[in-house]
């Protein structure tokens, strides 16, 4: 993993703890589904 990796990686992290959060506590599906594609649009461009 490069220097230039560590901030995207934290990004991909926060994306998915916020879709678990939704997922949990408000049971917003929505939601869910657009932090989960957020995490994946960051991991294609990412990687």
């Amino acid at each position: 993993m490069s220097k230039q990796q560590i901030f995207p990686l934290v990004l991909i992290i926060l994306d998915i703890a916020a879709a678990i959060v939704y997922g949990i506590v408000d049971m917003d599906i929505r939601k869910v589904i657009y932090w989960v594609a957020a995490a994946v649009l960051t991991i294609t461009v990412t990687f």
